[in-house]
């Protein structure tokens, strides 16, 4: 891999919406910022610490406001806890939290309580293949923008008889105009071509109707921007064909996790959340590891990566680039990868590749 085609690919994986409306917080105490970090379940502590190892190697100023959230509890102060924390200091970097199966339908996951407090309505996915990493598809390089706060995750389902649930989806033209205004700007922004909304609407003639009439009633205000549209059955056909991929809720769930296999598996693709006011970042997919927690197997590509994403949303972009440098060093150039890849690379030894690769860059004391 040159050096050229390193320096575009780290390019394109830098933020995803360069001028989104969630605004960074200012540094508050000489320089440093304030980043709130829930540790998550599974695999999510290792590898919240592997990242706070790697910013102290790096001199990244950021200092960690450490929140663990309990999935197993039916009370739901350690999640107000933690919103709290991101209310304060605006950003979060996230493990994933289990959904706990065992209480009642009336309780809210964690994850879904997070979103919808924080109001952090669209999801964005990047996937893109990445050299090195030996996939059945090559050159797919697809963003999915998912509506992250209503749809089937609206929690709204109840027995009226026995055998017999109801579960509600809610679709809101509020809502749906304001996802599909994200995916266009967001195409702009990044110089995209197209847009395709994912859709049911041949069977939700109203649910998924009207937020298919949205994206059309958007698209017509970006002209320069093609747009189609796609009923969700037919997604996984040819991804080279998508470009920026805008979706309700679950479709974006069940696309992101699909996609994600595509270019190399969960361990490999970070996501963020943003609203108006917060930005959470975490894996793309969501996915907790827990058979593989505490077994130094985890591939932490994903995390390292968001949390690029968490420094270029802080303006650290020179910091961001050199971590990012040295992940896609890694895992393009040295090819030392863990066992989801095929390789024999511990999670240790992956970081450490990392740190090396970081530290042959040059100086990590950097003007941001």
């Amino acid at each position: 891999m040159t050096a050229r085609s390193m320096r575009s690919l780290s390019g394109a994986l830098k933020p995803l919406f360069s001028n989104r409306l969630s605004r960074p917080p200012p540094a508050q105490y000489g320089g440093r910022h304030t980043v709130t970090l829930i540790p998550g379940d599974g695999i999510g502590p290792e590898l919240a610490n592997h990242v706070r190892e790697l910013f102290r190697f790096c001199c990244v100023p950021v200092d960690f406001e450490v929140v663990n959230v309990d999935s197993s509890m039916t009370s739901e102060d350690d999640i107000n806890d933690a919103i709290m924390a991101i209310r304060r200091n605006g950003v979060a970097l996230k493990g994933n939290i289990e959904t706990n199966h065992n209480l009642p339908p009336s309780y809210k996951s964690r994850n879904n309580l997070l979103r919808t407090s924080l109001d952090l309505y669209a999801n964005v996915m990047h996937c893109q293949s990445l050299p090195g990493v030996r996939t059945r598809h090559r050159n797919v390089d697809i963003m999915i923008i998912r509506e992250n706060t209503e749809g089937e995750y609206s929690s709204l389902e109840h027995e009226n008889v026995p055998g017999v649930v109801e579960c509600l989806k809610i679709i809101t033209k509020t809502k749906s105009l304001r996802i599909a205004e994200y995916a266009f700007r967001t195409a702009r922004a990044k110089g995209r071509r197209r847009v395709t909304a994912v859709h049911k609407a041949n069977i939700m003639k109203l649910g998924d109707g009207l937020f298919l009439e949205c994206c059309k009633e958007v698209a017509s205000g970006y002209p320069e921007i093609a747009f189609d549209s796609m009923i969700v059955d037919n997604t996984p056909c040819r991804p080279q064909q998508f470009d920026v991929m805008v979706m309700p809720n679950l479709y974006g769930n069940v696309v992101s996790n699909v996609c994600a296999g595509l270019v190399g598996g969960p361990g490999l693709v970070p996501g963020a959340n943003y609203g108006e006011d917060y930005a959470v970042f975490e894996t793309g997919t969501r996915n907790t590891g827990k058979s593989i927690a505490n077994h130094n197997t985890a591939n932490p590509t994903a995390m390292l990566l968001a949390s690029c994403l968490l420094l270029d949303h802080l303006k650290l972009h020179a910091y961001a680039a050199m971590i990012r440098r040295g992940v896609l060093s890694t895992v393009s150039e040295t090819r030392l990868h863990t066992a989801d890849l095929g390789g024999q690379g511990s999670t240790s030894e992956v970081v450490q590749s990392i740190m090396n690769a970081v530290q042959s860059t040059g100086p990590r004391t950097l003007s941001t």
